[in-house]
């Protein structure tokens, strides 16, 4: 929080009315100001910074996958994963009133919005798909320009917000088509005595038969939830992998007592964060909350601090 400021300022990729800014209005009940990012790295170097008290980042897709690159700038910022939110994304056509389908010439949005919704342009091979940074930002160019014969992807919210009309509603390929966001900060979450909580960690393991399944195996054999298990390569380092892991557990008690247990099987350990387990979820259609828009304990293990004292 900002001297001076009881309101936060959350960061996000992309503009007013993108399924960042959607994801921040759900997960944010209370109003907050706005800081629009053109990119992750800068969402990023913002909340580093401390200009924005939040950071709203996708990291996962259920038709994608994950967004490995995004994992990686939060690892390697040092910034506390803090919570976690679901977003059930609809893809909606959309224009310049008076337009059709059949009067498009090119639709603009978002690789992914483009990916997402590819079998429904393949009954109008006629329109062009264009990608473009942000599917709302798609969608104020067509307003503010007065761009006839342009269509663009993106949610409900953005259509009404930049006063387009929606030529066809949720055109998905995948109706189960839903984000996951991360909420990063500088301070690692508050957590209650007893409150079940998600951690997010990174890890590199020794390159050895087995060394893998010896991390995993005392977690299994305690019930820990292994909810995401994800490799990129270590760069420099050939056949070597960073793991990215997040793994639901009973209490902040066990999660610091099991993770600092497998952190003597490992190379080097990230805690990226430890968070309340809240299963914060909403649809896209109906977002919630208001935002207005911004001008541009001495644990080893604490959130958001390396471990690298293994001894291996």
């Amino acid at each position: 929080m900002h001297k001076n400021e009881d309101i936060p300022i959350v960061a996000i990729q992309g503009i007013h009315g993108s399924f960042h800014h959607e994801a921040a209005m759900l997960y944010f009940h209370h109003d907050f100001n706005l800081l629009e990012c053109m990119s992750f790295k800068n969402l990023v170097e913002v909340t580093e910074s401390g200009r924005a008290s939040y950071g709203v980042m996708a990291v996962e897709n259920s038709l994608a996958g994950g967004m490995l690159p995004n994992l990686t700038l939060i690892r390697e910022s040092g910034l506390c994963v803090s919570g976690e939110l679901y977003l059930r994304i609809t893809q909606n056509l959309m224009a310049l009133p008076g337009q059709d389908i059949q009067s498009l010439k090119e639709v603009h949005s978002h690789p992914l919005a483009i990916m997402q919704s590819e079998a429904f342009f393949s009954q109008y091979p006629h329109i062009r798909l264009v990608e473009s940074a942000d599917t709302a930002l798609s969608a104020k160019l067509i307003s503010d320009n007065n761009l006839f014969e342009l269509g663009a992807i993106g949610s409900e919210a953005a259509a009404r917000m930049y006063k387009l009309s929606i030529l066809s509603t949720s055109i998905e390929t995948n109706k189960e088509n839903y984000t996951r966001f991360l909420i990063i900060g500088k301070h690692p979450s508050v957590i209650k005595s007893g409150e079940k909580v998600k951690a997010s960690l990174a890890f590199i393991i020794p390159h050895v038969p087995g060394s893998l399944l010896r991390v995993l195996q005392p977690l299994s054999d305690a019930g820990v939830n292994l909810t995401m298990l994800q490799s990129l390569p270590l760069v420099g380092e050939k056949w070597q992998y960073i793991f990215h892991a997040d793994m639901i557990f009973p209490d902040q008690t066990a999660a610091l007592r099991l993770i600092d247990h497998i952190s003597g099987m490992l190379k080097h350990l990230w805690v990226m964060g430890i968070f309340p387990l809240r299963n914060q979820s909403g649809n896209s259609q109906y977002p919630v909350g208001k935002s207005t828009i911004k001008d541009h304990g001495a644990q080893v293990l604490a959130a958001g601090h390396n471990k690298t004292e293994t001894g291996i």
